[in-house]
């Protein structure tokens, strides 16, 4: 293999590359994955600070928040790419690794658009200074791992008073991102809409209940919602910068819309134009699987591949499902090590919403949901796969609600 790379690269950090690459293709070829975190991994043990020396010296935006990573870092990387080259990570490895792995492609002064984990965050912004983060929500997820969501919002507005060159663009429709952002000497606020308000209910400031009403949110301390600059203000409709534009994607629900809201005003600030950023982002009907629809057991049955992976995205997935035709839901749930260990996050998602639709549980912890339905009452039925429940269900196409792992698994069976 012929590898070159610029001359400002350290040896040791040439070398990593090399590594990486080798051992990326290697994953590849013995089908063991994309090969980014092992390829990441290894190049970071010959150079431990090597990310900064890759990812220093180009364009960058990070994205972070619980919910709406990969599908905002897929919108925003069609938006850089109006000005030329881009790298992302959008694939989902969202861990120094796995960015490392992303920027560790020619060319390497192109922009990147990189989704972080809002864990990692810190870490990965401080070594290659991004020009722009974009912080979108923060909600309890991994309860074995990230269960502490002002811990997290303070480790943001800590980061912010360490990076005075960069812009941060965030929602100011969630308290805990807006406080964090706070820290930061640049905003650009977007109202990207917030479902989900049952982890922050009390102020990040002060620690007393926020109040709350249809204008927004505030605190007896005096921490309010910003007024936003960009906004979601209709289905297809956006407040840009004092006018209102009209803003279509081929991305279902609102809640995308808001993801392609702060992709667009982060894609400002590397003067890309809003009506390029939104041509750029149609077209694009699904991301690593997610609201596509494929053969479920046998041709003729079919699902729509929805993720929802804590109560937050439980909630935006019932939204999408209230917008479409009453199909059967097939939910597929699992908690292994990537989902959580925990799995009683579920008694907070608003199941009863369910009631009157054909509900079918699969999934390693289909007993555990299926406890949680009998007392939201919902009738449903348990199968051993979701194909097997595809094909008991009354009608020929059902939406597939799946968390981590059982989304990860049921596309790999789908791809075969």
């Amino acid at each position: 293999m012929t590898t070159s790379f610029p001359r400002r690269f350290t040896a040791r950090t040439q070398a990593a590359l090399a590594v990486e690459r080798l051992a990326a293709e290697a994953s590849r070829r013995l089908g063991r994955g994309s090969g980014e975190m092992i390829g990441g991994k290894l190049a970071l043990r010959v150079s431990p600070e090597m990310l900064a020396e890759v990812g220093s010296h180009r364009p960058s935006a990070c994205v972070s928040g619980t919910n709406g990573k990969t599908t905002t870092t897929r919108l925003l990387a069609r938006a850089l790419g109006t000005l030329g080259p881009v790298t992302s990570n959008s694939g989902g490895a969202n861990m120094a690794p796995g960015v490392l792995a992303a920027l560790s492609r020619p060319p390497f002064d192109a922009a990147a658009a990189l989704e972080v984990d809002e864990m990692w965050l810190p870490k990965v912004a401080r070594q290659i200074t991004p020009r722009v983060v974009l912080l979108l929500n923060i909600s309890r997820d991994q309860l074995d791992r990230s269960n502490e969501t002002r811990r997290i919002a303070a480790m943001w507005r800590e980061l912010g008073g360490e990076l005075p060159e960069t812009t941060v663009v965030a929602n100011v429709d969630d308290p805990l991102v807006a406080w964090a952002a706070a820290g930061w000497r640049r905003q650009v606020w977007v109202s990207a809409g917030q479902n989900w308000t049952a982890d922050a209910m009390v102020c990040p400031q002060c620690a007393k209940l926020l109040y709350r009403n249809e204008s927004g949110w505030w605190s007896e301390c005096g921490l309010a919602r910003p007024e936003p600059i960009v906004a979601v203000t209709g289905p297809r409709e956006l407040l840009w910068y004092g006018r209102t534009i009209p803003a279509r994607i081929d991305l279902p629900g609102r809640v995308n819309l808001g993801n392609a809201a702060m992709a667009a005003a982060a894609a400002r600030e590397f003067g890309v134009e809003v009506e390029a950023s939104l041509g750029a982002m149609t077209g694009l009907g699904d991301v690593q699987g997610r609201y596509q629809e494929v053969v479920l057991g046998e041709p003729g049955r079919r699902g729509r591949l929805l993720l929802a992976k804590n109560p937050a995205g439980w909630v935006e997935m019932m939204e999408l499902l209230a917008d479409a035709p009453p199909r059967p839901v097939v939910i597929d749930f699992n908690s292994q090590t990537a989902d959580g260990r925990d799995p009683s996050w579920i008694w907070d998602v608003p199941l009863e919403r369910l009631r009157g639709r054909q509900v079918l549980v699969t999934g390693e912890r289909k007993e555990d949901m299926s406890v949680r339905l009998a007392y939201a009452e919902v009738a449903h039925s348990l199968h051993p796969s979701a194909e097997a429940a595809a094909l008991a269900a009354n009608e020929k196409v059902v939406d597939v609600v799946a968390n981590y792992t059982a989304f990860r698994d049921l596309l790999v069976r789908c791809s075969r």
